[in-house]
């Protein structure tokens, strides 16, 4: 029988018939295994180990390509639509009138030719447009209309790319406040004494702002909400002659229109987190205009600021008191301008 005869029958006695056959089944599947398992697809699709790597550069013929939207230049994403200018008297252009029709009575929201909408439109290739903003205007009246003139927010469509907008200086009373400065007695605080009545005229455009930027980014989701603050407009170290306002009430003054700034600038980052949370393709953005007059205050020598004229007729200050010149008008282009070619500080998608 041999010596593997042998073994084999002293197996099979141990074990039995049903014993020998199931190492021999063993055998059969290792044999069949390890070279499969030694074989590298296997080891990597089983074992996740000794996968290949396709050189650089090389794709699977069978790899379907991901399609990946353009990033877009901040002026590109500004201007493939149209321009619409909304807001107050600041975004109208009282102060710099430079012709007979800059200053038709007629004209009840007093839009001149030298406000800063017309060097903005001219500087990019905008798709249509206009020029809605109207003296006076608060933000009730962006959405809801004044003195006969359609709602501003009426202007605004989805074909919208751009909009630019001041807006909250007369929601918190800004030529009450001056005027109660400029009217008061010498020893008095009637200045200063207002600090409450703005704080709580403030609480209130803080409520009232969101709302009005929701429904401008929803007529137009895919447009650069650009919102212009407020400049200083008085110096903080020489008094202006003539309008009975000390060099401390003009720092007061100069610290409300901070606060008004923060106010907007709070609604507006607010506003742009909500458009990026929601996936939108536009953008809410705050200029800082308030040191953009340094140095050109009103009274000063080249100023950009109109200060105190009275209407002698009427014992009234005029409308362009305290209102940007043709000077100040082009600060807030140049402005303007600037941050349409900056960007809100990250991509846009095409």
């Amino acid at each position: 029988m041999g010596r593997i005869g042998h073994w084999a029958a002293a197996v099979r006695a141990r074990l039995g018939e049903r014993g020998v056959a199931g190492i021999v089944l063993a055998a059969l599947v290792a044999a069949m295994v390890v070279p499969l398992v030694a074989m590298p697809a296997v080891r990597c699709e089983v074992f996740g180990t000794g996968c290949a790597r396709p050189p650089a550069g090389s794709a699977r013929a069978d790899a379907v390509p991901v399609a990946r939207r353009p990033v877009l230049a901040p002026a590109e994403v500004a201007a493939r639509g149209g321009y619409v200018a909304l807001g107050d008297s600041y975004s109208a252009g009282v102060g710099a009138e430079a012709t007979l029709a800059d200053q038709n009575p007629l004209d009840r929201c007093h839009r001149t030719s030298k406000a800063y909408y017309h060097a903005v439109a001219g500087a990019f290739a905008f798709k249509g447009g206009g020029f809605y903003a109207c003296s006076g205007a608060k933000v009730s009246n962006v959405l809801h209309g004044q003195a006969g003139e359609p709602p501003q927010i009426d202007r605004v469509t989805a074909g919208t790319s751009l909009v630019t907008i001041s807006i909250g200086g007369n929601d918190v009373g800004f030529a009450r406040i001056v005027a109660a400065c400029v009217k008061k007695l010498p020893w008095s605080r009637a200045c200063e004494d207002q600090g409450g009545d703005i704080a709580g005229r403030l609480s209130d455009l803080r409520r009232a702002l969101p709302g009005l930027l929701d429904k401008i980014t929803t007529r137009a989701p895919r447009a650069r909400v650009v919102i212009l603050g407020y400049p200083r407009v008085f110096s903080e170290v020489a008094g202006e002659r003539g309008d009975n306002i000390s060099i401390e009430d003009q720092r007061w003054l100069n610290a409300r229109a901070l606060d008004l700034n923060e106010t907007i600038r709070r609604a507006a980052a607010e506003a742009d987190a909500g458009v990026v949370a929601a996936g939108g393709a536009g953008s809410v953005e705050f200029v800082d205009a308030y040191s953009a007059f340094a140095g050109h205050e009103a009274g000063s020598a080249d100023p950009y600021m109109n200060g105190l004229t009275f209407n002698l007729a009427g014992l009234t200050a005029e409308p362009r008191s305290f209102h940007p010149t043709v000077k100040g008008q082009e600060a807030f282009a140049r402005l303007i301008t600037a941050q349409i070619v900056k960007g809100p500080g990250r991509p846009f998608a095409g």
